[in-house]
């Protein structure tokens, strides 16, 4: 395996569904800085049920990490559960993004 191929298979994909008082408090911008510092793709919107998705990708130890910045969520939301849904990355996005609520 050449280092091209290492790289790219380094590469996960997370999707999240994050219950709480994540709606109203600022969580998807929240959410795109913090990925976006980090270097990671993808997008987060609210959803009518009141929860905020989040599909992230980059490599699994910042993957790992902005989870656990998901989890603790700002200051002014309260993060209840994140289910996560690990999978194999896609390299479908150039940048993160705040989509419409869906």
């Amino acid at each position: 395996m050449n280092s091209v191929e290492s790289a790219s298979s380094d590469i996960i994909r997370i999707h999240c569904i994050v219950h709480g008082r994540v709606q109203g408090v600022g969580f998807r911008a929240f959410t795109q800085r913090k990925a976006s510092e980090n270097g990671l793709t993808g997008w987060v919107r609210n959803r009518w049920n009141g929860t905020v998705e989040v599909v992230a990708e980059g490599s699994r130890k910042t993957v790992e990490d902005f989870l656990q910045v998901l989890r603790r969520g700002p200051f002014s939301g309260t993060t209840r559960d994140v289910k996560v849904d690990w999978q194999k990355s896609r390299d479908e996005f150039n940048t993160f993004r705040i989509r419409m609520t869906g």
